[in-house]
């Protein structure tokens, strides 16, 4: 069985979206299990439905009016030209006043989802018996869950697509099933260990970041900002820890994990979404996984084996 997982990474997802599309439509995978962790998620049930022209419109033409109903953040050009986050005291007052207990909602991201991933196509791919499984963290057990289609009608699945995106405290904290729930990077950025679990032998992983740091993160010039770093820097440990058990795990199994990394830093800020950026990133992940298909086939290389 083949499998096909995507880290979170924000804005970075137009990248893994590329990726696919080579994968898919150039060396014809045809995946059994799809895996998507925060924007992962919003990929992989039109991935596994091959609607990848459609996503791909989708993907790279949203904005943070798409996600955000209450957004706590201003986006500003920096010093040296780059796009920054401030924090928009106005909407994180009034959410707060509202008795909320993050700086922004995310409710517009919600209504996306049902909007673009309709009643008739979650069927359609309930029937194909293709597994697609989404992560989230239960903040309340303290523990990662994953949400196959299977499980569930199509309004649940949806919130879970959802919660797996949620970035709190930026986004909305879910309340679900009498639990708190909030993105499932938190706990399990890059899921290959629950894509062999449920049977892959093949995993093909898209990881959002470059495989050595390049960058020194900029000070924090305020409480925001550091946030959002503290958040950066505990997501690499996640992801990097989710990497090693990966490969642990595929090891005592006999299986394959095809590692697609960045080859540069896209962005420092995914929470900034921008339709040329975003366009561009998703025709470099087609390029960049040809260029390392191309390379694996002059190396007679068949992935990461233990």
């Amino acid at each position: 069985m083949r499998a096909l997982v995507i880290s979170g990474g924000g804005s970075k997802g137009a990248f893994a979206g590329g990726v696919a599309q080579y994968l898919m439509e150039e060396q014809h995978h045809d995946y059994d299990i799809f895996v998507g962790t925060s924007t992962g998620s919003l990929l992989i049930s039109h991935l596994a439905l091959s609607k990848i022209e459609k996503i791909k419109e989708i993907y790279t033409s949203v904005n943070q009016n798409n996600i955000f109903s209450i957004r706590p953040f201003r986006v500003k050009k920096g010093k040296f030209g780059s796009m920054e986050i401030g924090i928009d005291h106005f909407s994180v007052l009034r959410n707060m006043l509202r008795g909320s207990k993050t700086f922004g909602e995310s409710q517009n991201l919600r209504k996306l989802i049902k909007k673009t991933f309709t009643e008739a196509e979650f069927n359609q791919l309930k029937e194909s018996g293709k597994e697609v499984v989404v992560t989230v963290s239960n903040l309340s057990l303290n523990q990662v869950e994953y949400k196959s289609i299977k499980d569930f009608n199509y309004n649940d699945f949806c919130d879970w697509i959802w919660v797996s995106c949620n970035y709190v405290p930026f986004m909305s904290l879910v309340q679900k099933d009498g639990c708190e729930y909030a993105d499932g990077g938190f706990g399990s950025m890059v899921p290959i260990e629950e894509a062999i679990n449920r049977g892959a032998t093949t995993v093909d992983v898209v990881i959002l970041e470059t495989e050595v740091t390049y960058y020194n993160r900029l000070p924090s010039k305020n409480p925001f900002s550091l946030l959002t770093n503290m958040h950066s820097f505990m997501l690499d440990r996640v992801e990097k820890q989710n990497i090693r058990i990966g490969k642990f795990v595929a090891g005592n199994h006999d299986a394959i994990i095809n590692l697609y990394y960045t080859p540069t830093v896209l962005t420092t800020n995914s929470l900034i979404f921008n339709k040329e950026k975003m366009t561009q990133w998703w025709e470099s992940g087609f390029k960049y996984a040809k260029m390392k298909n191309k390379e694996k086939r002059n190396k007679g290389y068949r992935g990461v084996v233990f």
